[in-house]
């Protein structure tokens, strides 16, 4: 097997990895909290996991000689290859994967995943997105991932790549959505509850 077909491959993994953690959040947390209370509970859980995490990842932006310091943050970076951007909007933008892939060129990071938990179902707000800027023949550049809705999304988005593929093979357990887990009828509520 090639050494790039092998990088793909562990690309792939990781990838699918994060996502695992990613629904592991989002099925314990449901929609409706902020970006930060994600940004922490993801981060333990990648580290559970056993990955490497930099949060809040200062992005240098150079041009044309000039250093610039404007404060750009990343959320995230795992195993020091693939960035992470989590949201929590009532739907995701093209402005917010124009974002991800900028980020993904001023690092020079083949892959990203741009994370949206204020869905009722994590599927929805899932984007895998590729860094044009490398060489189509380069190691990691044609990664598949996840079911995301038609690249139509990126049509505003010069140069972006969106793949969508089979999502990970899960337990029924773990694909049932938060607000499905605990079914409660009326006499379980107080009346207080009860509007």
């Amino acid at each position: 097997m090639e050494q790039g077909e092998t990088e793909k491959q562990r690309q792939n993994e990781l990838t699918g990895q994060i996502i695992a953690a990613c629904i592991e959040v989002h099925r314990h947390l449901g929609p409706g909290l902020p970006e930060s209370a994600y940004e922490h509970c993801l981060t333990h859980e990648l580290r559970l996991r056993g990955f490497r995490i930099e949060r809040q990842m200062p992005i240098p932006v150079h041009y044309k000689g000039l250093d610039l310091d404007c404060g750009y943050r990343l959320d995230l970076v795992v195993e020091g290859r693939l960035v992470v951007e989590i949201k929590a909007v009532a739907r995701l933008l093209p402005v917010h994967q124009a974002q991800v892939i900028t980020y993904l060129k001023l690092l020079r990071l083949p892959v990203g995943l741009l994370v949206n938990f204020h869905v009722p179902v994590l599927r929805e707000g899932l984007r895998h997105l590729v860094n044009p800027t490398l060489d189509s023949s380069g190691p990691l550049f044609s990664l598949l991932v996840l079911p995301t809705r038609p690249a139509k999304d990126l049509s505003n988005v010069e140069g972006a790549a969106l793949h969508a593929v089979d999502p990970p093979t899960l337990s029924a357990a773990s694909t049932q959505p938060w607000y499905s887990r605990r079914k409660t009828t009326s006499d379980q509520l107080s009346p207080a509850s009860q509007w």
